[in-house]
């Protein structure tokens, strides 16, 4: 295998240098400010929430506007452009059909008797509240409303809430008026995240925190976890193209494109064969990326993030795909299935050259939140899972009692824990 940057120079460790560029969420710096961020809020509360906002999003937020009313909200919709909405609401009813489907699958209460007389329920409820971040910043993200709760919506959540930084586009608030979102507020960064695993005056306090962000809203994602759930400390967007001799190159290059434009950290890796490919490819980026709007963004995200892989076989491509476990995987070659069936490490695989990541990311129904940063090698897309807990009940008779008396004793007794042995024989006394 050989493997290059976007220069063409070697690179010799491709698992280390596929995440050059990729930003942490545990340096030090960033650590300290969102940890003050988080103190301030929750000492100082929505004062905190006006003094960040005007520092970092230049807006004057009161705690009158904090909350968006529910009728910004219909006035928003009513000025989307109806192509828009029309796009928002086909990408909400395949979004919406799939998350159906995968509620479906899931049990909703079970039981079973681990012997006589013990009786262990377990049942599946959704949670009371939830959170979704929305970004701003670079662009504006609808979609990742629709992606975040739909499927909480889906789930039972009572209570839906979207905090976006401020000022937040029509078509963000057209797509909370879709999902029939609870309440939307202006704050953004780790004030938001830690305003909804906290509470403040005028923002109402979640049980899990969901969604993307950049670094600091990540580390203040892992720094509330406790008070709160939370999804993924999802980084920087990635794409892997397995792609052969046959591929047409203009799909691919416009593929890698699409998934560079997203950040200057977006990291994306090309698989082939066939040098011919490779240097067709590479081609098609060049002429391509001249034509797009966010070519600086591009450029960046190409010099630190982009490697070549030449592999000898399929199964090497396979392999590699999923040591490096990526967001994101097209499979574009003959007999796609057959390779795809091969993949066991990725957020979402997408076969064959009609299934461009862009159809994931915004219609076909399969949510986008989805691990980065190689987590796929242990953790699964954003889905209706992420809105349900479990929890059992446990109905024991004296006989069952009885009959787990003496290993309870036991093992009670190894640990030191007598009044734990006691609690058992104090009810046959």
């Amino acid at each position: 295998m050989k493997v290059t940057d976007y220069s063409g120079k070697a690179v010799s460790d491709i698992e280390r240098a596929s995440h050059v560029g990729m930003y942490s969420t545990s340096d030090s710096e960033t650590i300290t400010v969102v940890s003050s961020i988080i103190r301030n809020v929750i000492d100082k509360q929505d004062k905190a929430l006006i003094e960040y906002t005007k520092k970092f999003d230049k807006y004057d937020l009161t705690q009158k506007n904090i909350q968006v009313t529910k009728e910004e909200i219909k006035a928003a919709y009513s000025r989307t452009d109806p192509a828009l909405l029309e796009a928002l609401t086909h990408a909400h009813k395949n979004i919406k059909k799939f998350h159906y489907e995968q509620f479906k699958t899931i049990k909703k209460s079970w039981e079973t008797e681990t012997e006589p007389g013990v009786l262990i329920t377990e049942k599946t409820i959704p949670l009371e509240s939830i959170g979704a971040y929305i970004p701003g910043g670079r662009a504006t993200y609808p979609s990742t409303v629709l992606m975040t709760c739909t499927p909480a919506k889906v789930a039972g959540v009572k209570r839906i809430a979207v905090a976006s930084p401020p000022p937040i586009s029509d078509a963000i608030l057209a797509a909370c008026y879709i999902c029939e979102v609870d309440a939307v507020y202006r704050i953004g960064g780790a004030q938001a995240i830690a305003a909804l695993a906290s509470g403040t005056q005028s923002v109402r306090r979640v049980d899990k925190i969901v969604g993307p962000g950049n670094k600091y809203v990540n580390t203040a994602k892992l720094s509330v976890y406790g008070m709160v759930d939370i999804d993924m400390p999802a980084g920087p967007s990635e794409i892997m193209i397995i792609a052969d001799a046959k591929a047409d190159a203009k799909m691919v290059a416009s593929d890698l494109l699409a998934q560079a434009e997203h950040d200057p950290d977006a990291r994306c890796v090309l698989i082939t064969e066939s040098l011919q490919k490779e240097v067709e490819i590479r081609r098609e980026i060049e002429q391509q990326k001249a034509r797009l709007k966010r070519l600086l963004i591009i450029q960046t995200s190409l010099a630190k993030n982009f490697l070549v892989c030449r592999t000898k076989s399929v199964e090497e491509s396979a392999d590699i795909a999923n040591m490096l476990a990526p967001e994101h995987l097209e499979i574009i070659t003959e007999n796609a299935d057959i390779l795809a069936d091969k993949i066991k490490n990725a957020g979402t695989v997408f076969v064959g050259r009609y299934s461009p990541v862009s159809a994931g990311d915004y219609a076909s129904g399969s949510n986008h939140v989805l691990p980065t940063g190689m987590a796929a090698r242990f953790s699964s897309s954003l889905g209706v899972r992420d809105y349900l807990k479990n929890f059992t009940t446990q109905k024991i008779t004296k006989q069952g009692l009885m009959s787990l008396r003496k290993t309870i004793e036991t093992l009670a007794v190894a640990e030191s824990l007598d009044a734990h042995a006691q609690s058992v024989r104090q009810r046959f006394e």
